[in-house]
């Protein structure tokens, strides 16, 4: 990497057996994954109360995409500086903030939603709320590993974390369209409002390290710019970059039209299509040790991207639940592939004092291209119809595999330095 001279580079090779569960047997790292893997169940199901709730105010396919965009849009205000800030500040403090504003935005939706105040506008400012919040946490979130997982277990903490999210997918919009069905909307908000408080109980009881305290503009703008100058160097950071874009933009469009895919099916049908979704990514996810002894990264999220394509076709073909059903499980395969390889390439391509910044510019681009993608989706759909949408987005992911030639990722090394802490 650009800027760090002949520091030696660490293999990730595949783990040993006993290697995959290894950082659960450290208590700090277990205790946060538990309470990640609750709060994660938590926000699932806030995603299907949302999408299913502006189904049930509008059917505008526009409308409905904007759900999702709704919940992205804030990376191109707040993701950069976020970054700095979580590099500059005690990351604890700022999470145990952006935590419990994300309690205060999901509350506040469930209470008016029960109430019957919410309108598509207001559910769209909620959703951007409880966005803004995840934006602002998600950089801190993701450079504190390191500090609650041992050298050692690393790679296989970044694995476990992603294993975590993914039993959640499978787990929490099932569970979500259960709620709604029996309830509503507004309880699977309100239960997403106290998934948080396991994660908030951790961060109070951690006795993390002391780091810098400055929040002066001129160390804030210097930091920044600093992490401009290494990432514009680096060829690493630029195929990260280049490739979260291109896959996103059209990816986008399955997950931000499902919701209309799935109206026939009413909400626990949506539910369970996001659970085979979820499944599908945590099948994946222990299939990639297995996928990465036979072939590289980038065959591999070449022919992940080509599979993800083609689900995002048939999904406007084939709308029988059952069909879907296959397409979803499939997809979420296909997702957890290529994901995972962009998430390992960001945590390691930059020195550990720069991580944040970098983990947010990698973020900026992967949740832009998302809520950016979305909007622009259900656009295209309002106009042509589901089925035309979708099949765009497919030519656009199968175009954008061309990335590959020119912008190589290597999630496979690690320096030394990025696994270094503040």
């Amino acid at each position: 990497m650009s800027g760090l001279g002949s520091l030696p580079e660490l293999p990730i090779a595949p783990p040993r057996r006993r290697s995959v569960i290894g950082p659960l047997h450290e208590p700090l790292f277990r205790t946060l994954w538990i309470a990640a893997v609750v709060s994660y169940t938590g926000t699932w199901m806030q995603n299907v109360g949302a999408g299913w709730l502006m189904t049930s105010l509008t059917m505008s396919p526009l409308m409905v995409g904007l759900v999702q965009a709704a919940g992205s849009i804030a990376v191109f205000l707040v993701v950069l500086p976020a970054g700095a800030v979580a590099d500059v500040v005690d990351r604890r403090k700022l999470l145990l903030f952006t935590q419990s504003w994300m309690v205060l935005a999901a509350a506040g939706l469930g209470v008016l939603t029960l109430a019957g105040k919410v309108t598509p506008g207001l559910l769209l400012l909620l959703t951007f709320l409880m966005g803004f919040g995840a934006v602002l946490n998600d950089p801190a979130w993701q450079a504190i590993t390191p500090e609650i997982v041992s050298h050692r277990n690393f790679t296989a903490g970044i694995a476990l974390n992603s294993a975590g999210f993914n039993v959640a997918r499978a787990i929490g919009p099932a569970l979500g369209g259960l709620v709604i069905a029996a309830t509503s909307s507004g309880i699977a908000f309100l239960l997403n409002a106290v998934s948080f408080f396991g994660v908030i109980y951790f961060l109070y009881q951690w006795r993390r390290k002391p780091g810098r305290t400055s929040l002066r503009l001129s160390h804030m703008s210097s930091a920044m710019f600093a992490g401009f100058r290494h990432m514009r160097q680096s060829s690493e950071v630029k195929a990260v970059l280049v490739r979260s874009a291109v896959f996103s933009i059209s990816a986008s469009a399955l997950p931000a039209l499902l919701p209309l895919l799935a109206h026939p099916f009413g909400s626990q049908g949506y539910g369970l299509l996001l659970g085979f979704f979820g499944a599908g990514a945590l099948l994946g996810a222990t299939l990639i040790p297995f996928f990465r002894r036979r072939v590289s990264t980038d065959t591999l999220v070449a022919i992940a991207t080509a599979v993800f394509a083609f689900t995002t076709f048939a999904g406007g073909r084939w709308q029988g639940f059952v069909m879907l059903s296959l397409i979803m499980l499939v997809a979420g395969v296909a997702w957890i592939q290529i994901l995972a390889s962009l998430n390992v390439s960001a945590q390691t391509m930059c020195p550990g004092h720069m991580r944040a910044r970098a983990i947010s510019m990698y973020l900026l681009v992967l949740q832009g291209g998302l809520a950016g993608g979305a909007a622009l989706w259900g656009a295209v759909a309002e106009r042509w119809g589901i089925s035309r949408s979708l099949s765009y987005a497919a030519l656009g992911l199968t175009i954008g595999i061309l990335a590959t030639l020119w912008f190589r990722l290597h999630p496979g090394q690690v320096r030394a330095e990025s696994l270094g802490m503040d």
